[in-house]
């Protein structure tokens, strides 16, 4: 479903000549592409799920961040904006994330539900979250909220 997405928005992006989004998209094939032959020679010949393509799309993004923090560092604004636009169009298939509040009821409620009581049920934690919330919830951010209530 998500690559079938993924075509109509390059097929629109070219047809709007929207070079922004043409070159996004583009980039995001090519590394589902990359990671579907990987998954073929471990023997998946139908190439990798929508929960791996989103965890892929993920990663862009917090690539993406990275960047920008280090070409506002460097004094090199445009290439932060234009940073910042491909986010625009990479968040654009991803699911809603969850806000900060949100974040913060959902891991009361699964340390509740697994009973975590230290530190040392943090593994559990943040994998019963992993579980449930892939792809709408910053783990980083639940992490701390986590350590916080743990700690």
């Amino acid at each position: 479903m998500l690559r079938s997405q993924l075509n109509d928005a390059l097929k629109k992006a070219v047809l709007a000549k929207d070079a922004c989004s043409v070159t996004t998209v583009r980039l995001i094939l090519a590394a589902l592409k990359e990671r579907d032959i990987a998954a073929r020679g471990e023997g998946n010949t139908d190439g990798i799920t929508d929960d791996d393509i989103i965890n892929l799309l993920q990663a862009m993004v917090k690539q993406r961040r990275e960047s920008i923090e280090m070409y506002t560092k460097g004094n090199r604004p445009e290439l932060a904006d234009q940073e910042a636009a491909e986010i625009g169009v990479i968040e654009k298939f991803l699911p809603a994330q969850l806000s900060d509040a949100e974040i913060e009821e959902a891991v009361r409620g699964t340390v509740t539900e697994i009973g975590a009581t230290c530190l040392k049920d943090m593994g559990r934690t943040m994998a019963a979250l992993r579980d449930k919330y892939s792809g709408t919830m910053d783990f980083g951010k639940a992490g701390g909220v986590a350590k916080k209530l743990l700690g």
